[in-house]
């Protein structure tokens, strides 16, 4: 058994929970006293072009990439050899889908960077917190990305079904395994720290958005919309002044 140290401990133990807890605290305390503020800050009115390319390069993206770690993370590797799927298989589509998908969302989150700083009005309305989520939003996902890519390359690809993931299972089990996360290389390590600062950091930025549900819309009653085109009326206007009816 590897002898753990205060900052093995801090890191792999401590620092998982403080995020979850301020994730979940800050989320609820957000909705209680913020909620006008539960908003993505919408700039599409003062430009639409970018937007319209790089937001839903961006947004699918970043599914696939969040579907990609669900199941690579909370889904065992026996689990998926039960249903007939072999390891390399596995592998193989987990790292192309995953490439393809991690590309497309840093392109997305490069063309919406360019947009606010190039755009005025965009640049006026970007506070420091806008600032700070996407510094820690695209390390996390360069972090990911590079670590997949440059170790699939080299030759030396890491298996983290064998060591990230039942280390972050093992977190929510209430049974934390620090050494797992000793033994898996240095970029997983740095990726799984930026993806826990970016969770403490996602209740108090923009990205709470992800969490609204129009479901409102389901069950209000219809909006009923009346031109003010006189030709559409009962009858021709009247020159002048007309009385309204509660003055007759």
């Amino acid at each position: 058994m590897t002898r753990l140290s205060p900052l093995d401990i801090l890191l792999w133990v401590a620092v998982p929970y403080v995020a979850i807890a301020v994730f979940v605290v800050g989320h609820v305390w957000r909705y209680r006293y913020d909620k006008f503020g539960w908003t993505t800050r919408s700039s599409q009115l003062y430009e639409h072009r970018l937007l319209r390319l790089g937001s839903p390069l961006f947004h699918f993206g970043i599914l696939v990439v969040i579907i990609g770690h669900v199941v690579g993370i909370l889904v065992p590797a026996s689990w998926t050899a039960a249903v007939g799927v072999s390891e390399d298989l596995y592998h193989v589509v987990a790292v192309v889908l995953g490439t393809i998908a991690g590309v497309c969302t840093l392109v997305g989150a490069a063309i919406l960077i360019y947009r606010r700083r190039t755009v005025g009005p965009v640049f006026t309305a970007t506070t420091r917190n806008d600032k700070a989520m996407y510094v820690l939003l695209v390390a996390a996902l360069v972090s990911g990305l590079v670590t997949t890519v440059l170790g699939n390359i080299t030759g030396n690809g890491h298996n983290y079904r064998e060591t990230v993931a039942p280390w972050f299972r093992s977190i929510f089990s209430l049974q934390p395994d620090p050494e797992l996360m000793l033994a898996a290389p240095l970029g997983f390590q740095v990726h799984a720290l930026l993806a826990w600062a970016l969770f403490a950091f996602w209740p108090f930025s923009r990205l709470v958005h992800a969490f609204s549900f129009p479901l409102g819309y389901l069950t209000r009653p219809y909006i009923v919309y009346r031109s003010r085109d006189p030709q559409l009326g009962t009858r021709s206007p009247r020159r002048g002044w007309e009385r309204t009816p509660w003055s007759r």
